[in-house]
């Protein structure tokens, strides 16, 4: 087989998933997900709630995030990759959300084994308003489930407990619904 052939087959493959998928513990190079018959609509997902997650990481700009520091807040908690293509698709989403809802905070959390210098580049051209943060595949934050597929999103209620769990893809729209559901502010 030439390798035009192969690479479109495997174009096509990654197009066909409704989400990247990744074996835990991740290994160091890029994934081959098989590809899926069904796209299943993204699933919200209440979740059993971790007494108030603890979260605080180093972003790529060298501050601190600190999960506890946002509490009377909205936060958006949204692990992603750059190989992941539903990622970068719901990425413009989520940063417009964190510029125009001042009750809504989103931290991004890059799950792959790659340096810092290497996401600030890949973030000079796919820019965001929110913090992210590099997280060791191998030693991810205890409070949240080890991602199995990508995205994986929690909304973070203003007491700081767990409100959601959204497996797949998730637009501003979606999230706005989640925190109206959960007692926030209302769509206008």
């Amino acid at each position: 087989m030439n390798r035009a052939r192969i690479l479109c087959i495997a174009v096509a493959a990654l197009v066909a998933l409704p989400a990247c998928k990744r074996d835990a513990p991740p290994a160091p190079v890029a994934p081959h997900p098989a590809p899926q018959t069904s796209q299943p609509e993204p699933q919200a997902q209440a979740t059993k709630p971790v007494e108030r997650p603890a979260l605080k990481v180093e972003t790529l700009d060298g501050a601190t995030f600190d999960l506890a520091a946002h509490r009377g807040q909205w936060v958006v908690v949204n692990y992603w990759a750059t190989w992941c293509s539903p990622c970068l698709k719901e990425m413009p989403e989520l940063s417009a959300l964190d510029a125009m809802r001042e009750h809504v905070t989103v931290v991004g959390l890059a799950y792959e084994d790659s340096t810092p210098d290497a996401m600030r580049a890949f973030l000079q051209d796919h820019p965001v308003v929110y913090p992210v943060a590099l997280i060791d595949v191998y030693n991810p934050p205890a409070d949240f489930d080890t991602p199995r597929g990508l995205p994986l999103t929690y909304l973070i209620a203003p007491d700081g407990r767990i409100a959601r769990k959204y497996t797949g893809p998730v637009s501003a729209r979606m999230l706005e619904e989640g925190i109206a559901e959960a007692g926030g502010p209302k769509l206008g």
